[in-house]
């Protein structure tokens, strides 16, 4: 036995990367690193959902293989605290209760959603700073500091059997950073020098080129305004963005302003960075939505959510005057501090067109540096690239033109083109100490969540409420006798948007003449199985209507037996 177990090679164990989202999309960012019996997942995000999917609240990762290994899952690692980094959370501790690691303001951020969720108790959440190493399973992780649009981002630097692998995360090289806490750029070169098996980097601003210009230059921007503004000041920014929203409470104590927040998630934002010590707010600066009407309009700074026009927001509702608190009021100057989300110019374009015509004075990005984003441009990408000098990489974070273009921007750098993998989510990647290929893939996908339904909203439902939403509904209610199956009343046909019925009695009438003839025919030929009878409503009724109206409207027969 043992001679014989002397001559079979022994099988090389390879290090398999599978991302499960972030890949041909922007968010919902997950990805899968497995050794033998141990597993780790970086990030756990969720995205928005598409114009198409009516009624759908977020998407979240497929996690049916996680589900199908669980026992190797050894804990999830958190790049930073946006939501496409860590949303998903709630809905997959529920399913895998692992251990979680992060930065303290990460985690902050995840103990308020797991507070939501009514889960705190049952979580273990472990806080780490930059330079901190863990140890799970085979895999041993640094964490190291980056620069991004909300405080505490890390990359992470995964030293796994075969080497060594850094995801950066999502970052920017920002050399005068609010905090003062540059970008680790030296850990980078080091490790670089050790040498690195693979990369797995952010390509979300690939196509820009040049440098992302610096949060300060920001900062800058609001103290001009600022000094020039004669009313109130009203600046709409993301929650998570904590640095920006020190810069506005740094331009508003210059020029004695209050600071009041709204917005759900810009309180619950303020309220963490406060107690984390991630916000400096000057004692008696803060004041209560609420007591606006105490102070002058020069006094006043309400910093809110909604820059991106959403329906729902503090800004789109002060906009259409639906808010409780407050009303948008002539001579107000309201300040855009982002850029639109690709999918989302329409939504913010009609909220400003609400603000000018409430009288507010309104400047976005276009009119000034208001907004300055939270990753790399192409020259902080060759950077990287140049400092860690992998023998592998992988795009992440970006739909498929940003992947592509990431790739061949590690092409220029002299990288090889067979050592670059351009993936999809569930691809797996396996990789040895000289090899790297893509190998096959797992389930993957979007799972959609709608109210407290997890999933079970899919194509088929999805389809359903496109067509109801473009057609309209009519159902038609027959009762049939239980003895000969003739009919005993009905049809009675009811429209829901498809047609305004007091207008169209002519076409209803038609209707249900159609049907009854198809009913009697059945009736003569014996048939009585609902199916078929079902079937011979939706088709003659189908054909009337289109003919007449060439609409297709969800046809919904209901039989009745007395």
């Amino acid at each position: 036995m043992d001679q014989e177990s002397d001559i079979v090679p022994k099988k090389i164990s390879k290090l398999k990367i599978i991302p499960l989202g972030g890949l041909n999309e922007i968010g919902k960012n997950m990805t899968v690193f497995e050794y033998r019996d141990d597993i780790i997942v970086v990030d756990c995000g969720l995205s928005f959902p598409e114009d198409e999917m009516l009624g759908i609240d977020v998407v979240i990762p497929d996690i049916t293989y996680l589900l199908k290994n669980k026992e190797k899952v050894k804990g999830i690692v958190l790049t930073h605290g946006h939501e496409d980094h860590i949303g998903a959370l709630p809905y997959v501790l529920n399913k895998i209760n692992v251990p979680i690691y992060g930065t303290k303001l990460t985690l902050g951020l995840v103990e308020n959603k797991l507070k939501e969720h009514r889960m705190i108790n049952s979580i273990n959440l472990n806080v780490v700073k930059p330079g901190d190493k863990i140890t799970l399973g085979k895999f041993n992780i640094e964490f190291i500091k980056t620069s991004h649009s909300i405080p505490d981002a890390v990359s992470l630097a995964i030293d796994t059997p075969v080497g060594k692998v850094i995801h950066t995360g999502d970052f920017k090289i920002d050399f005068t950073p609010i905090d003062g806490e540059m970008i680790n750029l030296h850990r980078f070169a080091e490790l670089g020098k050790e040498g690195v098996l693979a990369l797995l980097a952010d390509s979300t601003n690939v196509e820009r080129t040049g440098y992302t210009m610096s949060e300060r230059t920001v900062g800058e921007t609001f103290e001009n305004i600022f000094s020039n503004a004669k009313g109130r000041i009203i600046v709409a920014t993301f929650a998570s963005n904590v640095h920006r929203i020190q810069q506005i409470i740094n331009a508003a104590y210059r020029f004695n302003r209050k600071i009041a927040v709204s917005g759900r998630s810009m309180v619950n934002v303020v309220n963490v960075a406060i107690d984390l010590g991630y916000l400096n707010i000057p004692t008696g600066m803060l004041i209560d939505i609420n007591d606006l009407n105490r102070y002058p309009d020069n006094e006043i700074v309400v910093i809110t959510t909604g820059s991106q026009g959403e329906p729902m927001s503090a800004l789109s509702r002060m906009a259409s005057s639906e808010h409780k608190k407050m009303e948008i009021l002539p001579g107000d100057l309201v300040i855009l501090s982002s850029s639109p989300i690709p999918g989302n110019e329409k939504t913010v374009a009609k909220v400003i067109n609400l603000l000018f015509e409430k009288g507010a004075n309104v400047i976005y990005e276009s009119l000034a540096d208001v907004h300055v984003s939270g990753h790399a441009c192409q020259e902080e990408l060759k950077l990287m690239h140049s400092l860690v000098k992998p023998k592998f990489f992988i795009p992440v974070h970006g739909e498929y033109r940003h992947l592509r273009q990431h790739a061949t921007l590690a092409e220029s750098l002299g990288m090889s083109k067979e050592n670059i993998f351009v993936a999809e989510n569930g691809n797996i990647i396996e990789i040895s100490k000289d090899s790297a290929s893509i190998t096959g893939s797992v389930v993957s996908g979007n799972i959609l969540v709608d109210g407290l339904g997890v999933g079970d909203v899919g194509n088929i439902v999805l389809r359903d409420r496109k067509h109801l939403s473009e057609d309209g509904l009519m159902v038609v209610v027959v009762t049939i006798s239980k003895e000969d199956g003739s009919i005993m009343a009905g049809p009675d046909i009811i429209s829901r948007g498809f047609v305004y019925v007091r207008e169209s009695e002519d076409l209803m009438e038609g209707a249900r003449s159609v049907v009854k003839e198809a009913l009697q025919k059945c009736e003569e030929n014996s048939i009585k199985e609902w199916a078929t009878l079902k079937s011979a409503i939706k088709e003659t009724l189908k054909g009337y209507l289109y003919q007449k109206t060439k609409r297709r409207p969800m046809i919904l027969p209901i039989i009745m037996e007395v």
